[in-house]
């Protein structure tokens, strides 16, 4: 049995009473307005539905799963069929939640990708064909329709005992399987106002935002509500159609300054560090102890023909323990990233080190920006 013991010491020092303002922050750098924001009313609406995958080889809900079964019967019955859902007995068909997103102005006839996911016990939805089902809103309102046979991305091969499964299969998509049925566009030939949001909230950015739009239009139409909102009014009788005037101001280059963020996640390891994050002066102190505890069983026997003696298992333990020096990186007032990342590979510093560093960093009101822990 081997237990190792690794104890980690981190040891920060502020070395200043008052951290000054952060160091040369990177050139902004210029990025189309259409990639910042997105308009308020224009987006995607979840649409769901109850459907019924038939067609599977023996790998459907088993006889435990009984809204199968009553889906089934109830598909029948439409079809003239009188059916007692106790009295079904098959082994290929699953019943599914079907889900797809209703893009924004949407019309009759529109394609959309669905979603099958199995509800039941079923072991695969591998070659199934997805019966017509009803997509609703959550107003209750059926919005599309979806039929269609099922795409799988893996495969299940051999037997229980000697098998092999690639990917997840009781999860499929139906491409171009669902069709809108009901129009649900926004008329933009009477709208005078519009609302910009911003993908991520910042007072400069949105108003940033507003000087480039009154700058191209020489209109002050543009007004900055909030970090995260931009109002456009007047545009009928300032530039003409809507989509022309979004046509016109998405190209619009806007200088955006990277926000000082470091996202960690503690589960999987991964730390992300944002070009703008400074960090003022400290030292890190980072060493390894590391202990190794070996048990060995021997077996003890009794020499040959001796009388009163017997057979016993004696443990062999051993103990062994290696201190590593502690290494010491201090950084200046300041300091960037790439400065940070280089001095903690430098002293052998996994993921997770990097983690408990940053953390004591921030707690020591060295690092300069908001940490996110996962």
């Amino acid at each position: 049995m081997v237990l190792r013991i690794c104890m980690i010491g981190c040891l920060l020092l502020n070395s200043a009473l008052a951290c000054a303002a952060a160091g040369d922050d990177e050139a902004p750098h210029g990025t189309q307005l259409k990639d910042l924001i997105t308009i308020e009313g224009v987006r995607n609406n979840p649409l769901v539905g109850l459907g019924l995958v038939v067609g599977l080889h023996l790998t459907g809900d088993s006889q435990q799963t009984i809204f199968s079964n009553q889906t089934l019967a109830n598909v029948l019955q439409k079809m003239g069929v009188q059916v007692s859902p106790t009295a079904l007995m098959v082994k290929n068909m699953a019943a599914a939640f079907v889900t797809a997103d209703l893009p924004p102005f949407a019309r009759p006839g529109t394609l959309i990708d669905v979603t099958v996911s199995s509800t039941g016990d079923a072991k695969s939805l591998e070659g199934g064909l997805l019966l017509l089902t009803s997509l609703k809103g959550a107003d209750g309102t059926v919005y599309a329709t979806a039929q269609g046979p099922l795409t799988l991305g893996g495969y299940s091969a051999g037997g229980h005992s000697n098998g092999k499964v690639v990917n997840h299969l009781t999860v499929g998509r139906v491409p171009n399987g669902g069709i809108v049925e009901r129009d649900t566009s926004i008329d933009l030939s009477s709208m005078t106002k519009i609302s910009l949001l911003l993908r991520d909230a910042d007072f400069a950015t949105s108003t940033d935002i507003a000087a480039a739009i009154n700058k191209d239009v020489k209109k002050e139409v543009a007004r900055a509500v909030d970090s995260r909102r931009v109002d456009i009014v007047g545009i009928a009788s300032t530039v003409g159609a809507v989509p022309a005037f979004m046509a016109r101001i998405g190209e619009l280059p806007i200088d955006v300054q990277a926000p000082a963020k470091v996202v960690v996640n503690e589960r999987t390891g991964p730390v992300v560090l944002g070009g703008a994050v400074t960090l003022g002066a400290c030292s890190v102190l980072h060493g390894n102890l590391a202990i190794e505890i070996t048990t060995q069983y021997e077996v003890s026997q009794p020499t040959p023909f001796s009388s009163g003696g017997q057979t016993v298992v004696v443990p062999q333990t051993q103990v062994q323990a290696s201190e590593a020096p502690a290494q010491l990186l201090q950084l200046k007032q300041g300091a960037k990233v790439d400065e940070l990342v280089r001095g903690l590979q430098t002293l052998g510093a996994t993921s997770h080190d990097i983690i408990s560093i940053l953390q004591a960093i921030e707690a020591a009101g060295a690092l300069h920006a908001e940490l996110e822990v996962l």
